[in-house]
């Protein structure tokens, strides 16, 4: 059987190889559109958490294998159609991720100084569709609309003491715009209330321990949870108390001195849902946010915030909506729920289209960490072996496999990356690192990596 997965991240080399593992004789091409591969475990996954990269180290195993090729710098639905592709492989398996972000949907979300997180991290993890985002980071206060692991992430960057990103492979230019960075209090903004929050303990700690920063949050805030919480499942009990413990603790005699230690600051505020984005007299950049003071009806995680009526202006000069990515369809032939932003699928295999299957974000909605794609990934490979054991897949007529695929691309002036192509980009990334005391330099121009590679 010859399959082909489309994208690189984690979702598409799990996929690729629960099915090598699972079947002696099954080839795997994988199709990206970078010419570089692993998605948001480069892209996404920030800077000072080099210890969640190390599964690169596996899908390098995934890639080497005889029976798996990878071919980036083609881009499924623009170089090769996904019809092209189907009549090439056996099955194909979409697991692209969710390349868009969710809009507020509010008056001013296009002024300056408002920038997606999505894009905010792009940014400074190098990647190439965000490097001219160019922030604003003059302001002393930003504002983060959202309550997940992201935006902790972005706050965390922006309070980050230099000399500790400076160890990180965070890119050049982006380390630059943070040192003169005049970011000193960051607040993190959600509709819903503590026990809602998105962000996991491992995070939220991460940022209590920040050196150089204090939290603040208002004791106020958690007023009655002790009893709410004895219901809830260990890992959200955890969060809550941690934030708590954080909330209550009284500053001791040394005040002075640990807020003059601590020049830097963030807070969580809750239950309030961004209306307008202000702009400054001159109509052109972000001055502020409006809210709307909101209360909860239900409980845990399917509380809905509803306005009150009563609404409050925090200022800022930054705002980063980190409220969700969002998956777009990549071919107009393919089955697309277009409100949920996922691929109608059941147990991966697409509805409706014999032979394509999804995984990851695409599969199941932007949510989760590596843990869960890993997961969800197997459980579509699963079906796809299922698949070929039951004879739902037709392996009877051979097919063509990357043959076809590049004689199409070819005829289009398109010229694939190889995986030793990326080794040779990945090299001199570690080698220009090297020589800045950082674990790798990211380049973050494509025709530069082309550049590289003779192509």
């Amino acid at each position: 059987p010859r399959l082909c997965v489309v994208g690189s991240g984690p979702a598409g080399f799990y996929t690729a190889q629960h099915i090598l593992k699972h079947h002696g004789g099954a080839r795997v091409d994988i199709y990206e559109k970078l010419p570089v591969p692993f998605g948001l475990v480069r892209f996404g996954v920030a800077p000072d958490h080099p210890e969640v990269k190390n599964v690169i180290n596996a899908f390098t195993q995934t890639a080497r294998s005889e029976r798996c090729a990878y071919y980036g710098n083609v881009t499924v639905g623009r170089d090769v159609t996904l019809t092209e592709l189907r009549q090439a492989y056996h099955a194909v398996v979409l697991s692209y991720g969710a390349e868009d972000n969710r809009v507020l949907g509010i008056p001013g979300e296009n002024l300056d100084g408002v920038y997606s997180a999505r894009a905010f991290v792009g940014w400074y993890n190098g990647l190439p569709e965000n490097q001219d985002l160019k922030p604003d980071l003059s302001c002393d206060t930003a504002l983060i609309l959202g309550h997940g692991n992201v935006a902790l992430d972005v706050a965390r960057i922006l309070l980050s003491p230099l000399h500790l990103l400076r160890k990180t492979d965070i890119t050049d230019s982006s380390l630059a715009a943070l040192a003169c960075s005049k970011v000193k209090r960051v607040w993190l903004v959600g509709r819903r209330g503590p026990l809602q929050v998105a962000f996991t303990i491992k995070e939220l700690r991460e940022m209590i321990n920040l050196p150089g920063t204090r939290p603040l949050l208002n004791p106020a805030d958690f007023t009655g949870l002790e009893n709410a919480i004895k219901d809830a499942s260990r890992p959200r009990k955890r969060l809550t108390e941690l934030m708590m413990k954080t909330a209550l603790e009284k500053p001791g005699e040394k005040t002075a001195e640990v807020q003059a230690a601590a020049p830097r600051e963030w807070g969580l505020k809750f239950q309030r849902s961004p209306q307008e984005v202000l702009p400054t007299t001159d109509g052109r950049r972000a001055r502020g946010v409006r809210v709307a003071l909101t209360h909860l009806e239900g409980l845990g995680d399917s509380a809905k915030a509803i306005p009150t009526g009563e609404v409050e202006e925090l200022e800022c000069g930054l705002v980063l909506s980190s409220i969700g990515y969002r998956s777009l369809p990549l071919d107009p032939s393919l089955p697309f729920d277009t409100q949920r932003g996922v691929i109608p699928n059941s147990l991966g295999r697409v509805e409706g289209v014999p032979g394509l299957y999804c995984s990851g974000w695409v599969k199941r909605g932007p949510t989760g960490v590596i843990i869960t794609t890993m997961n969800d990934s197997f459980d579509t490979a699963q079906s796809v072996l299922e698949d070929l054991q039951e004879g739902v897949l037709d392996v009877s007529t051979s097919r063509e496999g990357f043959g076809a695929v590049e004689s199409i691309l070819r005829s289009r002036g398109v010229r694939p990356v190889s995986f030793s192509d990326w080794e040779k980009i990945d090299a001199a990334e570690v080698a220009r690192g090297k020589a800045a005391g950082k674990p790798r330099e990211k380049i973050v121009d494509p025709q530069e990596m082309l550049r590289l590679i003779g192509h």
